[in-house]
């Protein structure tokens, strides 16, 4: 599997790829650049738009248009004039905080982590945002909130707090949206730089960004091991999501932050966005509402 740079906007610190199938469109973010990227394959075309703070992930919703975790709470964005809307902040008594990566729940459910901006350890949390924006902590005590995603049966979320290089399995319940019962069931090793965002495919498999890296890593979160490993050219790798036609491209976000001036001429695809032919499928996101 050989990733190639498809999209060469140098990202500052790209992140949060999700494909929405509805579409045939890949929404991904530039967190330092505050901007919102709208790929598409077919047309090559990118459309961004100005979010005016820093923006950590996004989840398109049903009906159109999008949420976004702003470094100010959750807004929703209209992608025919760009215009944002704040929903909530569950975080507006914690200015030194930002929101960063975040996904759905199958029942629709936004969940989203924050983190420090001066990388204060277990300053951040997670909460879980219910279609009438009523805000929920599941999540306290975290540092770097990154990869969230569900089992296929539903039953399980999985998620990422970057330092502690772990995926945690948590019990969901689908009609509560409660989680219990924490359990690691993943260890990423030293050498494999820091687990970063993440997806699943079509057998439950978890696919997750190593930032430090240069790849990314398939696991079995059954036993824990590593199942493939794809390089890319470039060190500090951050998101992925499954989409195309057939759900079998793997798309791959990268960032330019944290490269010395060499390095970044080493490392010039830094902040491209890349694809790769997987052979393998992933399955639909969930979309918000």
């Amino acid at each position: 599997m050989q990733p190639k740079a498809i999209l060469d906007v140098k990202a500052q610190l790209g992140e949060g790829a999700i494909w929405h199938h509805l579409e045939k469109k890949l929404y991904w973010v530039d967190i330092e650049s505050k901007l919102l990227h709208v790929f598409n394959p077919a047309t090559g075309l990118n459309s961004t738009y100005n979010t005016f703070e820093r923006i950590g992930t996004v989840v398109p919703a049903r009906g159109g248009g999008a949420l976004v975790a702003l470094q100010n709470g959750i807004a929703q964005i209209d992608l025919l004039d760009g215009k944002i809307q704040g929903r909530v902040d569950p975080e507006k008594d914690i200015p030194g905080n930002r929101f960063n990566d975040g996904k759905c729940d199958p029942q629709g459910r936004l969940w989203v982590g924050s983190m420090s901006l001066d990388m204060k350890t277990r300053a951040g949390s997670v909460y879980r945002i219910d279609h009438d924006f009523l805000v929920h902590k599941m999540i306290s005590k975290v540092t770097i909130s990154n990869g969230i995603c569900w089992s296929l049966d539903g039953l399980t979320m999985y998620y990422i707090d970057t330092p502690t290089r772990q995926v945690v399995a948590y019990d969901f319940d689908s009609a509560s949206g409660n989680i219990s019962n924490p359990e690691v069931i993943i260890n990423v090793e030293k050498h494999l730089g820091f687990p970063d965002g993440m997806t699943i495919d079509s057998r439950g498999m978890l696919w997750i960004a190593l930032w430090g890296g240069g790849a990314v890593g398939c696991w079995d979160p059954k036993t824990g091991d590593l199942l493939d490993l794809i390089k890319l050219s470039a060190p500090n790798v951050t998101s992925c999501a499954f989409g195309g036609e057939n759900l079998n491209q793997l798309f791959i976000t990268t960032a330019r932050e944290g490269l010395t001036k060499k390095e970044l001429e080493i490392y010039s695809d830094s902040g491209s966005l890349f694809m790769v032919e997987t052979g393998i499928h992933g399955v639909p996101a969930f979309l918000f509402g």
